[in-house]
């Protein structure tokens, strides 16, 4: 039975550089952390039930690379890649970011940090995703994003809970 999603994600813009989500899950953080991290849950909740994920590498340690692609509805391909600075397992993973389809490659990448915290049994992720330019976080914005997030954390959710 599908599980109904606890909460939308919020969307804010702290800087003209940033875009800050905050998304609340109905799982304990480790259930969370397992599922951003493990490629074979990857691929049951990164496409958004716009298509298919046929890639999910991860390379989980600090200068480790990652890289998801995906088979949208239309047919064509989108893939994303980056690097981990960061990690901190159940807590905090901070990546590059780059859209294999965008013009100027790794340098218009953005630096995303995840945050993990628990709450009797739920978890509120934060991320904030640091863009070179307001330009850069401008299209990210108006590139529909938002709405293919909220599909897909919907889907992580349910990724999540069946890990229980």
């Amino acid at each position: 039975m599908p599980v109904t999603a606890s909460q939308s994600a919020k969307v804010t813009l702290p800087t003209d550089e940033q875009i800050l989500i905050t998304r609340e899950f109905d799982a304990p953080t480790h259930l969370v952390y397992l599922a951003i991290t493990t490629p074979e849950l990857v691929k049951r909740w990164w496409h958004a039930n716009r298509g298919e994920v046929t890639l999910a590498e991860i390379d989980l340690r600090v200068g480790g690379k990652w890289r998801y692609v995906a088979v949208a509805d239309g047919g064509f391909e989108v893939g994303f890649h980056g690097e981990y600075r960061e990690i901190v397992p159940n807590e905090r993973i901070v990546s590059t970011e780059v859209y294999e389809g965008a013009p100027g490659g790794d340098e218009n990448g953005t630096v995303n940090t995840v945050t993990l915290i628990e709450n009797e049994g739920r978890t509120v992720m934060t991320t904030l995703v640091q863009a070179p330019s307001k330009e850069i976080r401008d299209a990210i914005i108006e590139s529909g994003m938002e709405a293919g997030m909220q599909d897909a954390f919907d889907l992580l959710e349910e990724v999540a809970v069946s890990l229980r």
